[in-house]
Order: structure tokens, then C-alpha cells, then sequence
């Protein structure tokens, strides 16, 4: 079955003020405070940000695999899909059942694809069989017509010789056709949503490239919407239309990719986009954000990232910083942004850093 392509101004996805905490022995974490996000029909949407941000909490409830000791305190994750009688259809994710998402969204409509295909893939089990279950289980077809199918797909994401990968074991591939292998389990059943869990991180860096590349090529031919989980700005900038910037549980900038890239206004995403390595500089230091990240069992008061924020204002220290518009798709949550806050540049460092990367991608020509 062959879904009718959706118009590209369609919103497949709809996050509202988004609040997620987890009872641990220690107390309340409050991972996920307040978060907003739209994703249109095929868009490719970058969340990042460092580890424990919130960026996989985000997307694992997508997915109905919320951990056993999260709960959902408010907000709404509207998703709108195509049902079996072809009509558009808007379910609130929040209100559905961990089960009732699993066996009727997952893997028909929204799919996912983890960091390490060695534990998303069954070790007794052949590439085939396991490319074929959520063929058979969600769709009316034979299993002859899922094996064609099957092998279909492991030729679609770029194994050579499918016959007889089809026949392997996990353990008798490479991670880089391991991690083709999980991508083409996730695009079985034509979804309209593929979320990408740092799909690259275990693998090598041409290996990574070519990965990419398929889930692009791929996203491309069939329409379909992606969502990154990474914190690597070099993948964001190759795949992303749109970019995310998370820090302690909250998107703090948000924007196009040219926007958040080329004009980035927040400074935890000055200090991301100054800590990638950068081989074209004459400096020997490698920049890293001082300090960590705020305990989330703990009220946060003011803006999350002041303690670390060489720029921080008074206000900073007081009040949380709504999310200012600062022209077209761009938003950022800082009081720098206010304006009656004082001017502040962007590091100089940094300021020659982005008029290379413009000038290598042509951005501006």
C-alpha cells in the first residue's frame, strides 16, 4: 500500500506546552517544562542540545515508550494522520494510552530509528523475518508478498546483494548495514513521521555521511516528516530545514536552519555552535559552555541557563524569559533579546567562525 502524498503545508505534528516529570528515589525531575513545536509534511526538524536536555523524553513520548516512572503533567501532542478510509484524522497523544499508541500509530504511521541497531534488532532472528513482522502485523498481505517487500526495502536503503542479507543475522553485518537494516524495519510500513535518534553517533564518519544521505533521499521520495535527536551541529546543518535548541528542558531558539545557524541570538546556542571543532581556526583551544547544567529536581528560577550565561542580565536571575519573535520563523528565549536589554554582539570568535561556514555552503549568493 502506497500512501497519497500529502501537501507540504499540511501539520502532521502539533506540541503544546508540553510538561513531562519523573518520580525518581531521589525526588520529582521536571524533564520537560512547557515545550512547543510544530512539524509540517516533509520537514526535517533538528532538536538539540546537550545530554539530559530533554531531547529523546521529547520524542520517546511520540512514541508511547515513555519510561514506567514518567508521567505527563499537561500540554497536548496533536497528530494528524491519514486512517484506513483515507480521511485526515487528529488524535492528542497525550490522551491515548502508552498501549493504545504502540499497537496503532507505531510503526504504521510513526517510526523510529535508534542510536544502536544492536538493540533494536532480535539476535535469533533473520534480517528478513524481522523486516517482515510490521508488514504482517499492521497490513492484510501474504507472506510472500511481505518477503518481496522485504527485500524491496534492504535494496532501497543501499545493501548490496538483499537476497542474501535477507538470509543474515544481525551479528553478521557491519554497523553501518545494521543501521540500514533499522531504517528499513522503520520504513516497512510507509510512516508518515520518522524520528531519528542520534542515527549516526556509532558509526564512522563516512559510514555516518552516506546514512544521511539515504534517510534523505529517502524522506524525499516519499514525503515523509523526520525528527533528529542529535547533538551534533554538523548533521543538523546537512539534514535539518528547521532547528530546536534545547536546554533544560525547554526550547530556548528555534528557527529555520539559515536563522538559527547564521544569526543564532541565544547564547547556549553561541556556546553549541562554538564548541564544534573547527579545523579552519588558528586557535589550539577547544571552547566548551563553563559549568552544568541545572538540577531539574529543583524549582528553576529565572532563565535555566544563567549560572552558566557570561551575558546574563539581573532579570536573568529572576524571571524566566518568554519566547521573543525575532523575525520570520526565528524565537528565542532570552532577555537579550528584549527590547530594552543593552546591545550585545555575538563573540567575535564565533562571528568568523559563521562568515566561513556562509561562505562554504554559498549561503547569501
Amino acid at each position: 500500500m502506497v500512501k497519497k502524498k500529502r501537501a507540504k503545508n499540511e501539520r502532521v505534528l502539533c506540541i503544546r506546552d508540553l510538561n513531562i516529570s519523573f518520580q525518581t528515589n531521589y525526588g520529582r525531575v521536571n524533564a520537560i517544562r512547557g515545550v512547543r513545536l510544530d512539524l509540517f509534511q516533509g520537514e526535517t526538524i533538528a532538536i538539540v542540545g546537550e545530554s539530559g536536555s530533554g531531547k529523546s523524553v521529547t520524542v520517546r513520548t511520540i512514541m508511547g515508550i515513555l519510561d514506567s516512572n514518567g508521567q505527563i503533567d499537561s500540554g497536548s501532542i496533536e497528530y494528524t494522520f491519514k486512517n484506513d478510509k483515507d480521511e485526515l484524522e487528529t488524535v492528542d497523544l497525550v490522551k491515548m494510552s502508552q498501549k493504545d499508541i504502540r499497537y496503532k500509530l507505531c510503526g504504521k504511521h510513526i517510526a523510529m530509528v535508534f542510536q544502536d541497531p544492536m538493540t533494536s534488532l532480535n539476535p535469533t532472528m533473520t534480517i528478513g523475518k524481522q523486516i517482515m513482522e510490521p508488514i504482517l502485523e499492521h497490513e492484510s498481505v501474504s507472506k510472500k508478498e511481505a518477503a518481496k517487500r522485504a527485500l524491496e526495502l534492504i535494496d532501497e536503503v543501499g545493501i548490496t546483494e538483499p537476497e542474501k542479507c535477507f538470509k543474515q543475522y544481525p551479528h553478521e553485518l557491519s554497523g553501518g548495514m545494521r543501521q540500514r537494516v533499522v531504517i528499513a524495519i522503520a520504513l516497512a510500513c510507509n510512516p508518515d513521521i520518522l524520528i531519528c535518534d542520534e542515527p549516526t553517533t556509532a558509526l564512522d564518519v563516512t559510514i555516518q555521511a552516506k546514512i544521511l544521505e539515504k534517510i534523505k533521499e529517502i524522506q524525499v521520495k516519499k514525503n515523509i516528516s523526520v525528527i533528529y535527536i542529535t547533538h551534533d551541529l554538523g548533521v543538523v546543518a546537512k539534514v535539518a530545514d528547521y532547528v530546536a535548541v534545547m536546554y533544560a528542558g525547554r526550547i530556548v531558539e528555534k528557527g529555520n536552519v539559515n536563522e538559527v545557524f547564521y544569526d543564532p541570538r541565544h547564547p547556549y546556542t553561541w556556546g553549541l555552535l562554538s564548541s564544534m571543532p573547527d579545523m579552519d581556526t588558528d586557535s589550539d583551544r577547544l571552547f566548551a559552555i563553563p559549568g552544568s547544567p541545572p538540577n531539574l529536581m529543583e524549582e528553576v528560577v529565572g532563565d535555566a541557563f544563567a549560572p552558566r550565561n557570561p551575558y546574563a542580565l539581573n532579570i536573568d536571575f529572576r524571571e524566566e524569559p518568554p519566547m521573543f519573535d525575532v523575525g520570520g520563523q526565528h524565537r528565542v528565549a532570552s532577555w537579550l533579546c528584549d527590547p530594552h536589554a543593552p546591545s550585545i554582539d555575538i563573540p567575535v570568535d564565533l562571528k568568523e567562525r559563521l562568515e566561513r561556514m556562509k561562505k562554504e555552503a554559498g549561503y547569501g549568493n
